[in-house]
């Protein structure tokens, strides 16, 4: 069992099965939600229960995606797509140790100027993305 929350405590949730490695999006929406890289793991829907809802608050990004977040805190925390089997968690918000380990980095073709993405062995992929 793997626990989480926004920054403040209005949001938590409990993860009960097993989170995907992580991946780091570099796309303009994961920075500008995120405010800088994405790190995302994903749980099928049943191994995810959110424990304290009270500031959790959704927002459309897209037709088919909502990103949950505190509207208390602002944290980032749930990213969800209409018929995947699974949801996203923004990796920074779950309780330590999370025992994760990294997998990729996605969307290297939309990534910051601000910044440079080391040679980390992990799988590159360099989509553009707005």
């Amino acid at each position: 069992m793997k626990t989480g929350g926004c920054l403040c405590g209005a949001v938590r949730y409990e993860i009960s099965l097993e989170l995907t490695p992580v991946t780091f999006c570099h796309c303009s929406m994961c920075r500008r939600w995120h405010g800088h890289v994405g790190a995302w793991a994903a749980v099928d829907r049943p191994g995810i229960a959110v424990t304290e809802a009270r500031g959790l608050r959704w927002y459309a990004s897209s037709p088919k995606v909502k990103r949950g977040f505190c509207g208390e805190c602002g944290s980032s925390l749930l990213w969800d797509e209409d018929g995947e089997e699974k949801m996203g968690v923004c990796v920074g918000t779950l309780d330590e140790p999370t025992g994760l380990r990294p997998k990729a980095h996605i969307y290297l073709g939309s990534r910051g100027d601000y910044y440079e993405v080391p040679e980390d062995g992990l799988l590159r992929r360099n989509e553009l993305r707005t």
